[in-house]
């Protein structure tokens, strides 16, 4: 079986190198999958497995890319949300990054930071993601298995490579880590600075610098 392959670009070597590893470490989310894409959508997830919101995820950026930067940062925003709710896990991975802190937060704490962390994230992913010449993404067509029924997803653009560690939450595939390079750990980066940010100044803290980080991302266009 094939790879899936996915139109991204021409921007291969050293220069789709560095901005996927610098998505990585930044942590790396209306118009979205418009009508035919939520049907894509739906024939990844019956047959695809593990790989299922990884390439709709794919067909998002697609979409935002090809809309380019001259598009307002949040319509692109509207366009990318709703694959990455699909695609991650994303109070799991904020759990992890914030570590033995997360439990002694409040439930509206926890919700607030959520929240401002899932704007982090397709924030993230709209500002790395934002022009458009040609570029494919290859979605490896079979994933790899982990201990513990995990499954890693890989995909490529040019000589650069992102892995999705996925795992099933409540009956859906959802990613819990991505990779670059197959070895740097998002989850890790994150964690490190998350941390440094809370033992400083708590959880207010890490809220108020990821809320800087989305209106930096957005230019101002995200509040």
């Amino acid at each position: 079986m094939a790879a899936h392959t996915i139109a991204l670009g021409t921007e291969t070597g050293g220069f789709a190198r560095r901005r996927l590893l610098g998505f990585a470490a930044a942590g790396v989310a209306a118009a979205l999958l418009a009508r035919p894409g939520l049907a894509h959508a739906a024939s990844y997830a019956e047959g695809d497995g593990a790989a299922a919101p990884v390439k709709a995820l794919g067909d998002a950026l697609i979409q935002a890319m090809r809309a380019g930067a001259g598009t307002p940062f949040a319509q692109r925003y509207a366009m990318i949300a709703p694959a990455i709710d699909r695609a991650f896990d994303l109070q799991t991975i904020l759990r992890v990054s914030v570590g033995p802190r997360w439990a002694s937060m409040t439930p509206d704490e926890q919700a607030k930071l959520l929240d401002v962390f899932r704007r982090y994230t397709v924030a993230s992913y709209v500002a790395n993601f934002d022009s458009y010449s040609g570029q494919t993404l290859d979605v490896t067509p079979s994933s790899r298995a982990l201990p513990g029924g995990e499954q890693v997803v890989d995909t490529t653009i040019g000589d650069a490579k992102l892995s999705y560690v996925m795992r099933q939450v409540g009956g859906q595939w959802k990613a819990v880590d991505v990779l670059a390079d197959g070895s740097i750990s998002r989850v890790a980066v994150q964690r490190s600075d998350f941390r440094s940010v809370i033992n400083s100044g708590g959880s207010q803290a890490l809220m108020a610098s990821l809320q800087r980080k989305v209106s930096d991302l957005s230019g101002g266009s995200l509040a």
